[in-house]
This record gives C-alpha cells, sequence and structure tokens, in this order.
C-alpha cells in the first residue's frame, strides 16, 4: 500500500506538504521555500494523532514516541480524517 496524501495548493501552491503511507512506516514531507524534512516513522512508533480543523483546512498532528511532533498544515478536512483513520488502523494493526 502506498497511499499518498497532498496538502492543499491554495495556501502553498509551490510546496505543498505530503504523507505517504507505506508498508512498514509513513513518510512526513515538510516542505518550505528554501528547505524541506523528510521524517520517516515506523508505524509501531507512533502514540497519537491530533487534528485541528479551521474553517477550510485542516492541520494533522502526529505524535512519534521519543521525537518531537511532527506538523503537517492544509489538508482538506476529508484528508486529515483520512490519514488519521489509515495512521490509527495502521498502529492498531
Amino acid at each position: 500500500m502506498n497511499e499518498k496524501f497532498r496538502a492543499s495548493g491554495m495556501m502553498n501552491p509551490m510546496f505543498p506538504d505530503e504523507i505517504t503511507f507505506g508498508e512498514k512506516g509513513v513518510t512526513f514531507k515538510v516542505r518550505k521555500a528554501l528547505n524541506s524534512t523528510d521524517n520517516f516513522v515506523f508505524y509501531n512508533d507512533i502514540s497519537g494523532v491530533e487534528i485541528d480543523s479551521g474553517v477550510f483546512f485542516s492541520t494533522i498532528r502526529v505524535i512519534p514516541r521519543m521525537r518531537a511532533e511532527i506538523i503537517m498544515k492544509n489538508f482538506t478536512k476529508g484528508d486529515a480524517r483520512k490519514v488519521k483513520d489509515l495512521l490509527l488502523e495502521k498502529v492498531q494493526g
């Protein structure tokens, strides 16, 4: 399963954040104008997932064990819910 989610291009059309699900873990790509950060986290290292919903877009907060939280911004509410459901399914499975 290699499912990929990309943040909305309305808020940041050149550098949208990305979440890619793999077999053993998930990659979070946080993009900025001059750099980007790739964080790979094994599913069993994720201790929690939170969604902060705004009027149009949501922020996804992933809380890995023994690491700083990963914040992904500007996802649609539907995509944010799918990401959370998939992560929790993988963590519990």
